[in-house]
């Protein structure tokens, strides 16, 4: 199966589509933006393997039809959907109960890597549009000659697997950015304000989402 899928011209064209899709902006890559401005590279590089853990759990529930209830019950996705949004903004909350993200002197406030990987394991879990997108996406570059299940999980393999290095990518420019703006003033007084809006900005965002298929 897989050498025929390695060699044909759906597979290359599955890659320009994720590569396209995934370098694209959007609300996940905002939240690791945010992420690494607030704790530093590290903390943006543990956001980026939570996130890309929700999104493979993702990619795995459509392919076995999670995706499908969603897109039949409006009601299963609607709660789901308004648990992810719950989720960010206690996430802006917590950011602004939180003391300075920044020091007098300048450093980066220490937070546990491992919080900020379930953080964003559970953002991206609880966003069920990214399941949508898979179910909508990887269909369209399978085929009738090889298992249906083990083709998604082959995609979606994929397309996580390409999004991650988009979003270390990212993380990476993001970092450098920010070690810029940690000897500004300006930024360790208002950066965890502008933290907390994105937060709710993505809160807003995913409660008022439309059950249609997004990255």
């Amino acid at each position: 199966m897989f050498e025929t899928v390695f060699t044909s011209p759906r597979f290359v064209a599955f890659l320009a589509a994720s590569l396209i899709l995934a370098i694209t902006p959007g609300p996940g890559v905002v939240y690791i933006l945010t992420q690494t401005l607030r704790h530093g590279r590290n903390g943006g590089l543990a956001s980026v393997a939570g996130i890309a853990l929700g999104n493979l759990g993702n990619a795995c529930a459509a392919s076995v039809g999670l995706a499908t209830i969603f897109a039949v019950s409006s009601a299963a996705f609607t709660v789901v959907k308004l648990a992810g949004s719950a989720y960010l903004i206690f996430l802006g909350i917590r950011t602004l109960r939180t003391k300075t993200t920044f020091e007098a002197a300048g450093r980066v406030t220490v937070v546990s890597p491992a919080r900020l990987f379930r953080d964003g394991t559970l953002v991206a879990l609880l966003n069920p549009k990214t399941a949508l997108f898979f179910a909508a996406l990887l269909p369209q570059f399978m085929t009738l000659d090889a298992p249906p299940l083990g083709q998604s999980l082959f995609f979606g393999g994929v397309f996580v697997s390409i999004a991650l290095c988009t979003d270390t990518a990212y993380v990476l420019t993001a970092s450098l950015v920010s070690s810029a703006m940690r000897g500004r003033s300006a930024w360790r007084r208002y950066g965890k304000y502008a933290s907390a809006a994105s937060f709710f900005g993505l809160g807003v965002y995913a409660a008022l989402a439309s059950p249609r298929p997004a990255k």
